[in-house]
């Protein structure tokens, strides 16, 4: 983490990261990356500038930092995340009143090229849960069931990995996940999913003598499932049923989300099931949907 001498520039940054840590909840790898862009840009400060307190940086620091990073091949996502990083630092020291301006005010972010979202066709995925063998047995059912999770509710790979069994609520047919800054949301509970979650649940936990403590899902020798095990189960399941490249559970969350849209489902609904703290991350899965109407209009229309 930074240090925290007198006249180190960003030397509030220590007090920062333990706002975002037990204020804000952030994840540890959100923690991390916060601090590695304040470090990066007061080591450059220090570097190019010397040492100076924190109301002593001003836009052009700032800009001039930018613009080695873009010569330096980074993307417009990159520039953007670590803007935001600064954009949140000022915020606080604002808040706190250890500045009196911001400096990020006078900078604008880089536009990105938004890339739509790979996703599975519909029919892939149907296909997928109909002919797809698994095995009679324990770990065969959870790998039936992982994929249903992610495919019936869209959540991210640390959500499902960390769901507990007692996040199910069989009478509401809901199931509770913890998202993104503890932040909880109810998920419905489809009844193939329901019924699923019941016949898994039946010879759970394997018989090893200890298993960790109420995850839902967990290896044969007891232990909560780790992200690697679900990134190759979901790789190897998805290579029988589609040819695109990418083949990762993140392709599940958006298929789910495409798949709603392209269904009707309205935008403020996805974002809701998804956890999005805003719609502008939702918005992405309507341009999908508009190139579905194209192909549909394509086919369909006499003077196409």
């Amino acid at each position: 983490m930074l240090e925290h001498p007198d006249t180190y520039t960003l030397q509030y940054a220590p007090g920062f990261i333990n706002y975002l840590k037990f204020e804000k909840r952030y994840a540890a790898h959100t923690l991390r990356a916060y601090n590695d862009d304040l470090q990066q840009f007061a080591d450059y400060l220090n570097t190019q500038y010397g040492t100076m307190a924190d109301a002593e940086i001003r836009p052009a620091f700032i800009r001039s930092w930018l613009a080695g990073l873009k010569d330096e091949g980074l993307s417009a996502k990159t520039l953007n995340r670590k803007i935001s990083s600064l954009r949140s630092y000022f915020r606080f020291l604002l808040k706190k009143q250890h500045i009196t301006q911001n400096p990020l005010m006078q900078i604008s972010s880089p536009r990105i090229n938004r890339r739509l979202p790979v996703f599975v066709e519909q029919k892939d995925m149907e296909h997928l849960f109909a002919y797809m063998t698994f095995p009679n047995n324990r770990e065969g059912r959870m790998h039936h069931l992982v994929l249903m999770v992610f495919y019936h509710t869209g959540v991210r790979l640390s959500e499902l990995i960390n769901l507990k069994i007692s996040d199910i609520d069989y009478g509401r047919h809901a199931l509770k996940v913890l998202g993104k800054g503890n932040k909880e949301r109810m998920i419905p509970l489809t009844p193939a999913l329901t019924d699923a979650l019941r016949k898994y649940l039946e010879d759970y936990p394997p018989q090893t003598g200890h298993s960790d403590l109420g995850y839902l899902f967990v290896t044969n020798k007891g232990s909560k499932l780790y992200a690697g095990y679900v990134y190759n189960l979901v790789r190897n399941c998805l290579t029988g049923v589609t040819t695109i490249k990418k083949k990762s559970p993140h392709v599940l969350r958006h298929s789910f989300a495409t798949h709603l849209s392209n269904n009707g489902a309205e935008l403020n609904a996805i974002k809701e099931l998804l956890g999005h703290a805003s719609l502008a991350a939702t918005q992405v899965y309507t341009h999908n949907t508009i190139e579905k109407l194209k192909e549909i209009h394509a086919k369909a229309h006499p003077k196409s």
